[in-house]
């Protein structure tokens, strides 16, 4: 074994024991206990061959073939009993992982899960996992690994006696048919090798991984291609592409089977040689007068034994090695480093506390930015103030810039050029958590959890139940939640519990706002937060806005200038810059500004022509 693969395998196990011990504790007692029971079955048949030849009384056989039995039996029990300790701390193992895999996910900087290398590391971790050389491999194949080496250690040295009775180096057949067993197994695991490197370069074809069977299959199981296929009638596109998968799937399965075929051969043919070779081995020393009739028959069978066990435990480390090395995505991934620069400075609580002034300003001075892996600026130069207890609305075209600004606010992203202020300060210089804090939003694909709705509401297992209905009421719930069948427990969504309850679009963007005033931060972020409402519900809000906002700071997005009007001040963003800013009055009476445009362009679909 090359010193390559015994690292990984190494690594591997190390893995595997950090995640669950226990699984390699029971994966090692078990593969001494099943290594053991062939090995009675021997011993007891030389024994009685023996004892037959040499007259022993029929009871004392007996004797000895009852307790094997029973030794047998009870190992078996044994063995059966840590198989199923393996089995549960091998599920106990994979959960641990993932629960390790999701935390890194939802733990790390938000610019990462953009990034296109972490994004490249994922493909190959899902990639790995599809094709059973992920992680989970790792705890299914060790209790094989450590079976075959365990077997093979036992068989050594119950062979020893073999050796050492008689001279068998001076015995010109035997050395012959050692160096002969020695070359066959050499041979076999060369070969096997060979064919399983070249099996796992057939598996590792990573244009199978986006092939157009998956993608309509299994990444779009809500069928949103639907509509379009039938109007524009596309069946037979989508058949042409779903066919020449299947022709590509059918040549790599042909080269598969041919690659299996030839090692099943090669493997079969190997055993059945090291098979005849230790038979006559064993023949060729009791010839010799070295071995009874007994130590024939066991000396056979722990030959054969031993072929098997060298073969299977190569094997098994070659397998090994590859689930192991596949680890490396998933640690480099675990390892992936934070990049937004985490302060320490406390953010003062001014909001929250008594007498507090609700004194918070925040500045973008010359900020710009650029997602990872774009050429293009998102947003640039964009300077602006805004205090505690302000209305802004920020308006502009799809892709003008409005979410990113809002993102930069909330610090998912660092600005690449410039910077954020708060109260005068740097925002990389407080503390990340403290900062994340001060706000509250409602995002255009906001997320609601298949949890209680009392815990979507506070985000917490633990919550307050009246501030949480009266949340709810204030986001236009209330009448809603009174018809919930538990309550505040009522889970939403049925993706865990048969009896959720299914909610429409309207009334999760209704919690969503709930969520955003239970938190009760100074600042208050509502991107579009009306998109899903009717237009009743809509009115409710907006005839609630400051009810519902308060004393916060509000920034409002929304492509409908008109609900903008209860705002103090107006930023309009064009191409990823404020190209202008002021009340409604002021903005809409400048003829040739951004926002004159956009307003009469909307206007024409409310007003009736003469």
């Amino acid at each position: 074994m090359s010193s390559k693969k015994g690292k990984a395998v190494s690594t591997g196990i190390k893995l595997v024991w950090q995640m669950d011990k226990w699984l390699l504790i029971h994966s090692c007692i078990g593969a001494v206990i099943e290594s053991a029971i062939p090995f009675i079955g021997i011993f007891l048949s030389a024994y009685i061959l023996d004892g037959l030849q040499a007259g022993e009384p029929i009871q004392t056989l007996l004797t000895a073939a009852l307790l094997s039995v029973a030794g047998i039996f009870a190992l078996t029990l044994l063995k059966e009993r840590f198989q199923t300790l393996q089995r549960i701390h091998t599920d106990v193992c994979g959960k641990r992982y993932d629960t390790l895999m999701s935390m890194k996910t939802i733990s790390m900087d938000y610019p990462l899960l953009d990034s296109p290398q972490v994004n490249a590391i994922r493909a190959r971790i899902r990639h790995d996992n599809d094709w059973g050389a992920g992680f989970y491999s790792l705890a299914q194949q060790l209790p094989w690994l450590l079976g075959s080496f365990v077997s093979c250690i036992f068989s050594l040295v119950f062979l020893i006696p073999l050796f050492t009775e008689g001279l068998v180096f001076q015995d010109t057949a035997s050395v012959f048919l050692l160096l002969l067993f020695a070359v066959v197994i050499f041979w076999n695991l060369w070969f096997g090798a060979r064919k399983r490197k070249e099996y796992y370069r057939l598996l590792d074809n990573p244009s199978l991984d986006k092939s157009y069977l998956s993608h309509f299959l299994w990444n779009d199981q809500d069928y949103h291609y639907g509509k379009d296929i039938r109007v524009y009638g596309a069946k037979p596109l989508i058949e042409s592409k779903l066919r020449g998968d299947v022709q590509t799937k059918k040549e790599w399965m042909h080269k598969i089977i041919r690659n299996s075929m030839k090692t099943g051969f090669s493997s079969n043919f190997s055993a059945g040689l090291l098979q005849l070779i230790s038979y006559l081995f064993v023949v060729v020393r009791a010839a010799a007068g070295a071995l009874t009739i007994g130590n024939v028959v066991q000396y056979a069978g722990i030959i054969y034994r031993f072929s098997q066990s060298v073969s299977s435990t190569f094997h098994a480390i070659e397998e090994y090695a590859v689930s192991s090395g596949r680890q490396a995505s998933t640690l480099e991934y675990l390892h992936v480093e934070d990049i937004l620069k985490k302060g320490s400075l406390p953010v003062e609580k001014r909001a929250f506390c008594e007498g507090g002034d609700n004194d918070y300003e925040i500045e973008f001075r010359d900020v710009s930015f650029q997602y990872p892996g774009s050429e293009s600026y998102a947003l640039r130069h964009i300077s602006i103030k805004f205090r505690v207890g302000q209305r802004l609305a920020v308006v502009g075209m799809n892709g003008s810039g409005k979410t990113t600004f809002i993102k930069l606010l909330c610090r998912l992203y660092d600005p690449t050029e410039g910077e954020i202020l708060l109260n005068g300060i740097d925002i990389k210089k407080y503390d990340y958590d403290e900062y994340m804090s001060i706000f509250s939003v409602v995002f255009q694909d906001f997320k609601l959890f298949s949890f209680g709705l009392g815990q979507n509401v506070a985000a917490s297992v633990e919550y307050d139940e009246g501030r949480v209905k009266s949340c709810l009421e204030k986001a236009g719930f209330g009448a809603r939640l009174r018809g919930m069948p538990e309550g505040l427990g009522t889970c939403l969504y049925k993706d865990f519990k048969e009896n959720g309850v299914e909610i429409s679009g309207g009334e999760a963007q209704k919690i969503a706002l709930a969520r955003a005033l239970y938190k009760n931060a100074p600042f208050i972020i509502l991107d579009e937060p009306t998109a899903a409402l009717d237009p009743i519900a809509e009115y409710e809000v907006y005839s609630k806005f400051n009810e519902i906002v308060g004393s916060k700071t509000a920034i409002y997005i929304s492509p409908r200038l008109s609900s903008c009007r209860f705002c103090d001040s107006i930023a309009v963003f064009d191409k990823g810059e404020i190209v202008q800013q002021g009340s409604h009055e002021e903005l809409v009476s400048d003829e040739s500004g951004k926002y004159y445009e956009l307003w009469h362009a909307q206007a024409q679909y409310y007003t009736t022509n003469p």
